[in-house]
C-alpha cells in the first residue's frame, strides 16, 4: 500500500517528513498554497493554479520574484494514481487553521471520489507532548514534535460518507462567496471577509511619524494573534492603503521595508 501525505506548508511538513519519509510507502505532498486568502473562482481558460499564481505574484512586494504555484498538478497526479491502483490512499494532516480547513474542502472535492481512501489526521483539541515532555495542545502540525508525528498518525480516520455529502456542499458555497478573506469560526466553520478587514486595525497601529511597515504588521497580529493572513498580506494591504490616500510612505531600496505614517492632510496643504 503507498499513502500520500498531504499537508499545508513547509514548516507543517517537517516533523511529518522527518518521521515517514523513511519508511516504505509513505510520500509527503506539501501544499504550497494558502486557500483562505484570494479569489478562488477562475477565469474562462484560465488554470486553478494560473489564478492562484497570479493572486500572490499581485500580492507580493518583489516583482522580480518568479514562481508557480502546483499543487492543483500535484492533487491531480495522486487522484489519477488512485483510479489506477485501489491500494493507492490520500491522507490530510489538518490542524485549527483556516488554510488547512480550506484545504481539505478543495482535497475533498478531488478526492471522495475514492470511497474510503480518503483520510483525514485532524489534531484539533488534541493534547501532544512537547520536546520537554510536556502536555500541550498545539495549533499547527508544525508545533508537533517529530517522535509525536507516530503518535498523531492512529487519529487517521476516513472521511464518511455522511462528512463527504456535507462538506462538499461546503467547497462549492466558499467558491461562490469568493470572499478575500477566510477565517476560522470553529470546527470546520469558515467565516467569510472583505479585502479591506483588516485595514482598521493596521491603521489603529499607524501614528503621524514614519514606521517600518514589518513593525506596524507585527504590532497588529501580536495583539489579534487569530489574525490567519500572514504578513505578506497585511504588508500588501498597507501598500494599499498609501494608494487610498489614507497612509503615506517612503520606501527604500528593498521593496518588503518601507514606511509609512497617517497620511497629514494640514502639511499636504501648506506646501499647495
Amino acid at each position: 500500500m503507498k499513502t500520500y501525505h498531504f499537508v499545508v506548508g513547509d514548516m507543517a511538513a517537517k516533523p511529518i517528513i522527518e518521521t515517514l519519509s523513511g519508511q516504505a510507502g509513505n510520500e509527503v505532498v506539501v501544499l504550497k498554497d494558502i486557500l483562505n486568502l484570494g479569489p478562488l473562482v477562475k477565469e474562462e481558460g484560465q488554470s486553478f493554479s494560473e489564478l492562484r499564481t497570479a493572486f500572490w505574484q499581485n500580492i507580493t512586494a518583489n516583482e522580480k520574484q518568479d514562481f508557480a504555484l502546483q499543487d492543483m498538478e500535484q492533487l491531480l497526479s495522486v487522484s489519477k494514481e488512485m483510479y489506477e491502483n485501489e491500494e493507492v490512499v490520500a491522507w490530510f494532516w489538518m490542524a485549527p487553521l483556516p488554510a488547512d480547513v480550506c484545504a481539505y474542502y478543495w482535497l475533498l472535492h478531488f478526492l471522495s471520489k475514492h470511497k474510503g481512501r480518503f483520510l483525514l489526521v485532524n489534531i484539533a483539541g488534541l493534547p501532544f507532548l512537547d520536546d520537554n515532555g510536556k502536555l500541550f495542545f498545539p495549533k499547527s502540525i508544525a508545533e508537533i514534535a517529530s517522535k509525536e508525528i507516530s503518535k498523531a498518525t492512529k487519529l487517521a480516520r476516513i472521511v464518511t460518507p455522511s462528512e463527504i455529502e456535507v462538506d462538499t456542499y461546503e467547497w462549492k458555497n466558499i467558491q461562490t462567496i469568493n470572499a478575500a478573506i477566510r477565517s476560522l469560526g470553529g470546527g470546520k466553520k469558515i467565516n467569510n471577509h472583505a479585502v479591506d478587514f483588516y485595514d482598521d486595525l493596521l491603521l489603529a497601529k499607524c501614528t503621524n511619524s514614519y514606521q517600518k511597515a514589518s513593525k506596524i504588521v507585527q504590532a497588529a497580529i501580536g495583539k489579534e494573534s487569530s489574525i490567519p493572513t500572514g504578513d505578506i498580506y497585511l504588508l500588501w494591504r498597507l501598500r494599499a492603503l498609501v494608494e487610498l490616500g489614507a497612509l503615506q510612505m517612503q520606501s527604500n531600496k528593498n521593496p518588503k521595508e518601507f514606511e509609512v505614517k497617517i497620511f497629514d492632510n494640514e502639511h499636504t496643504e501648506e506646501q499647495e
